[in-house]
């Protein structure tokens, strides 16, 4: 501040990850953001939250504060799927876990409150805000919390990647509007008095509120068992359902959910950034480092995923009951121009340590490329019909062509050796669009040029009712894709492998499903390196189905959902690895309670005999 001759900052921007300056984190893009249209901004990053020194470092800015937990959800940060506390975090110096609070939002917000007074705006915004900002299951305390805008007691709560919202907010507080009366930006949620509703939506012509159920209603226990009613579980499902309906930024509704004697009013969602804004923001001049106070902790482990990755496009209209992404990114797409994906690599390779190679040129999901189809365009996506679930639209539009003449022109440039594709690839998608000489093109190219010996697939599953629940697509196309990958790869002369991931657990799985997919491994001569237990996140359909045992999503029914939980739940996380003599017991056990005593000798070999394997469709890694 004193190098730049600022008496004042404007924003105090208070983050739960460590600094990188890098567009992949939000303080970082936000901050250069602001800083671009003359806003002066003060990181804090990962401050004490038991005292209000760190939030005080900048003094107090003349126009709010903003509080961000981190690029993940607190709570996931610091715990796993079974509630085991991490020693690790990625965002944090030398990767050392226990550098932010639980519920940091909530922690943060306290403390800022403390140190700023109630005169200066306090606005919350990331992930954990985006998932939280209604009445929501929280699978730490096994009940339904409130939205977090209520418990962090925040002045405003920005929902989704946050930067329309956030040059909007600052324009209006610049003006002199007061926070109180910034109640109608899209991708916002205020608090207000249930009494005061009616008149703040009266000065909204044609914005008629959408009701969901009530925090007590989605959130009542009986009272003798303290378990959910049946009636709170189906109003819960109803929320979810609503929420989905209304995912759509050209919409104008509002929802609107009352606690007690407040309500929750949340303007529909932002629009997609053009893609002028998109290349704007990715070229701000970020120094693409950790911040040098990190040096001597060993860095930001975080950084290396991405430090020599390009992201080419946000947004993701895959709709997997179990990802986040929709909830906060949208399912519009929106892509770079080839321009600045030039300028971004010619950024890339004058960094000292590039060795010539491009990590990832995607996104959340690489192959989605453009907007899914024309309509997107001037009404935004359909209420009712997703793009790739149960099947795929006949409206998709293929972009897989626009894609390879994005990673031309990326190959073309000066200093890159190699570009490959590290984001996961949609191959419903490749399957569903396009004509069958473009498909394999793609795949000729991403078979020679732009995978290292391994392709990272997502099946999940194989079993028809769990990947069903988990809305991802058939098992034939996972096998079709696999052998038109390997016919590829031979065709390019090289040995290539899938590395298929799967989630155990994931609700709409039986135990017998669960034997099946290790009987599957097992004839396949496959043992998968990593297996992913599912984790009831905040704001998912899946966690929906976990808390509530119905299915939320339009078209449904609510049918009734399987949930594996306790006993259940390790035993389908061990039949995933039952090569492993510690999971042995859990595997007989899973076993005898299906009736395929006929697997015992197979799965359950001596230790001798559980050697790592190779198959054809994967590399096999104990």
């Amino acid at each position: 501040m004193e190098q730049r001759g600022w008496d004042a900052v404007d924003i105090v921007f208070v983050s739960g990850d460590a600094y990188v300056d890098h567009p992949s984190f939000g303080p970082a893009l936000l901050g250069r953001l602001m800083e671009s249209h003359g806003f002066r901004v003060g990181i804090v990053a990962q401050p004490r939250w038991d005292r209000t020194d760190d939030f005080l470092v900048f003094g107090l800015p003349r126009l709010c504060c903003m509080v961000s937990s981190g690029n993940i959800d607190s709570m996931v940060s610091r715990y796993t799927a079974n509630n085991k506390v991490r020693n690790d975090d990625p965002y944090s110096p030398g990767g050392i876990g226990g550098k932010r609070p639980d519920r940091a939002l909530i922690s943060y917000t306290a403390r800022a409150r403390q140190a700023f007074g109630k005169e200066t705006p306090i606005i919350i915004g990331g992930l954990e805000a985006s998932l939280r900002r209604f009445a929501q299951y929280d699978f730490w305390s096994d009940k339904v919390r409130r939205s977090i805008l209520l418990d962090a007691k925040a002045d405003l709560l920005v929902y989704g990647m946050g930067e329309l919202q956030t040059l909007e907010i600052l324009s209006r507080l610049r003006k002199g509007t007061p926070i109180g009366e910034i109640t109608d930006i899209p991708g916002t949620a205020i608090n207000i008095s249930s009494k005061d509703e009616g008149k703040l939506l009266a000065t909204r012509e044609g914005w008629e509120p959408i009701w969901l159920p009530s925090f007590e209603e989605v959130s009542d226990r009986d009272r003798k068992s303290n378990t959910p009613t049946p009636q709170s579980l189906q109003a819960y499902a109803s929320s979810v359902q609503q929420q989905l309906l209304h995912e759509n930024p050209f919409e104008r509704a509002v929802l609107a959910q009352r606690s007690a004697d407040r309500t929750i009013l949340v303007n529909p969602p932002m629009r997609p950034l053009t893609q002028e804004e998109f290349d704007a923001v990715q070229e701000l001049p970020y120094a693409r480092r950790w911040h040098p106070s990190y040096d001597q902790s060993g860095g930001i482990p975080a950084l290396a995923e991405v430090q020599f990755s390009i992201t080419s496009n946000r947004g993701c209209f895959g709709s997997c009951s179990f990802c986040a992404i929709t909830s906060h990114q949208g399912r519009m797409i929106t892509n770079r121009s080839i321009a600045s994906l030039q300028h971004e690599t010619k950024e890339i390779t004058s960094l000292a340590n590039f060795k010539g190679y491009i990590h990832d040129v995607g996104g959340p999901t690489a192959n989605f490329q453009d907007t899914a189809c024309e309509r997107q365009r001037s009404v935004g996506p359909c209420q009712r019909k997703l793009c790739l679930w149960p099947e795929p639209c006949a409206k998709l539009r293929d972009s897989h062509p626009a894609y390879i003449e994005r990673l031309e022109a990326i190959e073309r440039m000066p200093k890159v050796k190699k570009v490959f594709i590290r984001s996961g690839i949609r191959y419903d998608y490749l399957m569903a669009t396009g004509t069958a000489e473009s498909r394999a093109r793609f795949l000729d190219r991403l078979a020679s040029r732009h995978t290292s010996g391994q392709l990272r697939v997502a099946p999940e599953h194989m079993d028809p009712t769990a990947l069903h629940a988990m809305g991802k697509p058939k098992v034939e196309l996972y096998e079709q894709f696999i052998d038109d990958f390997l016919e590829a790869s031979g065709r390019a002369g090289k040995e290539q492998y899938c590395i298929p991931y799967f989630i155990a657990a994931h609700p709409g799985t039986t135990l017998e499903a669960a034997v099946a997919l290790a009987e599957y491994l097992f004839r396949s001569k496959f043992i998968p390196e990593q297996v992913q237990e599912f984790y009831p996140t905040p704001g998912t359909v899946a966690t929906c189905m976990y808390f509530t045992g119905l299915d939320p999503r339009p078209g449904m029914g609510f049918a009734a959902v399987h949930v594996p939980k306790g006993r259940e739940r390790h035993m389908q996380r061990a039949l995933l690895h039952y090569h492993k003599p510690e999971h042995a017991p859990l595997v007989r056990e899973a076993l005898l309670r299906t009736g395929r005593k006929d697997l015992l000798p197979l799965l359950l070999r001596p230790s001798a005999d559980r050697l790592p394997r190779t198959g054809k469709r994967g590399t096999a890694r104990s």
